[in-house]
């Protein structure tokens, strides 16, 4: 017995001795022979897993199979920690002489599962993975309440998801997922007793809407049935429910003129000076609050009776108030500017946007966009054909002249101490306008923007006829604004252009370039102490000569 003892201990020594360094006699992994083998012999089975990491993964259940890839369902394969675990070297001598006897020992790869990925990955799969319960409810056709009766669905088991992906993705074939079978939570009997009773009851007339001023709508039986169904509630019962966007389309029309936008304040001149014209609360249905009045009414009245509902309204305040306009400080002509000398497209084009911006308010704070105001100028909103500046050369445009305008708007701000947000002067000089004060607008891509940097309001105010346009700001006078035009230098000589005659072309004899600048300085009205000094340099391009051949 001892000699049986003593060569069972003389085998294992030797064993150990031999697969010094090597991968447990033996082992496999996911079906592949990993035993006795040194580290490179190894890594070379594992890196044969590692190609299978890379491939898609195919998951089935009975409702279907798709193809995903590893990384979608939150898989990492550790090549280094399975290798750790193939090289564990049993020291029991039991279960050395077993591997001897050459019993395989297999090796489960070491692969780690991101929960939140794989639910992410499952749940955008639920369609085409899993059959769903349906559950009990009721829905109405033509005004009749129907039964819509359970089903039992079958889902995925989730918690025993990871353990079949660990099992089965390197095998390099499909894995199938666990699944469960599960109830729906309402009972084919609820469902029957609610369509027999409380749903018939919903259908047993029509209900008004009582609006404000006297305005009525009624619902009838058929409109309501479109829009309500009853659904699981979560505790085994079902509850009524309506589909608010449907119900407003349907419900609305009848309600449309009990709804009304508020209007600001705003300002007129009477009298020389400006009036504020006061502001209107507007009121909105508050739908939610409305349609639950409708669904307890209709699943609560008795039949027969008459039914009708109060609707709700929120009140909609106006952003500029009486109260707030009158507090604006708008009370004289805080700065004044004129431009002439356009043509007869272009002024038709100024008199559409200055009647636009006229009477438009700037809050304290408040920024004021010149295309941001009037929106697009184009045909459709009665804008004409002009003279515009593209490319550095005179060509036509819809809407053109209306530079003009922005640079009359812009020295009115200038002079009013506003502070200057966007502006951007024409490419080359246009001698009607100030040097390096003169501002070109083109919709949708360049703007003029100031900022009411005051404690007041500013009503913009506008006057136009066929030879000039002015543009006065309102408000309360606190600065006093010098403007100083610097000397011209750096000349630069017009190039000579030669186009095909047409309305593309317009001869002009050019004229050079310069550079320029202006400087505002900007002092209290009643100290004359300076507030601020800022000088603009302007660099104007020459403008072309141009001959039409």
């Amino acid at each position: 017995m001892l000699g049986i003892l003593f060569v069972g201990i003389l085998i294992v020594g030797v064993d150990l001795l031999v697969t010094h360094g090597k991968t447990a006699r033996g082992a496999t992994v996911v079906g592949l022979d990993a035993g006795n083998l040194s580290p490179t012999e190894a890594r070379s089975v594992l890196d044969q897993l590692a190609l299978r990491a890379d491939q898609p993964v195919t998951i089935v259940t009975p409702r279907g199979e798709v193809k995903v890839t590893a990384k979608s369902l939150g898989l990492t394969f550790d090549a280094d920690a399975t290798l750790e675990l193939l090289r564990d070297q049993p020291v029991n001598p039991v279960r050395r002489l077993v591997g001897l006897a050459g019993r395989d020992r297999e090796i489960v790869p070491v692969v780690t599962v991101d929960r939140e990925v794989l639910d992410a990955t499952l749940d955008s799969r639920r369609t085409q993975m899993e059959l769903s319960a349906v559950e009990g409810g009721v829905h109405f056709s033509k005004g009749r309440p129907v039964a819509d009766l359970p089903s039992a669905g079958r889902r995925i088991a989730r918690d025993r998801v990871p353990e079949a992906l660990r099992a089965g993705w390197l095998l390099g074939e499909p894995v199938m997922l666990p699944t469960e079978q599960f109830a729906p939570t309402v009972s084919a009997e609820t469902v029957r007793v609610t369509r027999d009773g409380v749903a018939a009851t919903a259908m047993a007339g029509p209900i008004v809407l009582n609006g404000s001023g006297g305005v009525r709508a009624s619902i009838t039986p058929v409109q309501l049935g479109d829009v309500l169904t009853f659904v699981a509630d979560g505790k085994g019962g079902l509850t009524a429910s309506i589909d608010q966007k449907a119900a407003v389309k349907s419900f609305g029309p009848g309600l449309a003129a009990t709804v009304k936008a508020p209007v600001d304040a705003t300002f007129t001149l009477s009298g020389g000076r400006p009036q504020v014209v006061p502001s209107r609360v507007g009121a909105r249905i508050d739908w939610t609050k409305t349609l639950g009045k409708i669904t307890k009414t209709a699943t609560t009245t008795d039949p027969g009776a008459r039914r009708s509902v109060d609707v709700v309204y929120e009140v909609r305040k106006p952003k500029l108030t009486t109260a707030k306009a009158e507090g604006l400080g708008v009370g004289e002509v805080v700065s004044e500017f004129t431009t002439g000398g356009f043509a007869e497209a272009s002024g038709e084009n100024i008199r559409l946007v200055a009647q636009s911006v006229d009477g438009a308010v700037v809050l304290p704070g408040e920024s004021f966009s010149l295309n941001g105001y009037t929106g697009t100028r184009g045909s459709a909103q009665g804008y004409v054909t002009s003279t515009i500046i593209d490319h550095g050369r005179t060509s036509k445009a819809v809407g053109g002249g209306i530079s003009q305008f922005a640079t009359t708007l812009y020295n009115a701000a200038y002079f009013a101490g506003l502070e200057d947000v966007d502006h951007t002067e024409h490419s080359y000089y246009i001698s009607r306008y100030p040097e390096a004060r003169e501002a070109t607008v083109f919709d949708g891509a360049i703007d003029l923007v100031f900022r009411n940097n005051t404690d007041h309001g500013i009503v913009i105010d506008t006057d136009w006829s066929p030879s000039a346009v002015t543009v006065r700001l309102w408000s309360t006078k606190t600065v006093e604004v010098q403007s100083i035009t610097g000397s011209r230098s750096k000349y630069t000589n017009p190039e000579k252009i030669t186009l095909p005659k047409g309305d593309n072309c317009i001869p002009g004899n050019g004229s050079k370039g310069f550079t320029t600048s202006d400087t505002r300085v900007v002092t209290d009205a009643k100290s004359g102490a300076e507030i601020s000094r800022h000088t603009r340099t302007v660099k104007y391009d020459p403008e072309p000569i141009v001959r039409c051949t």
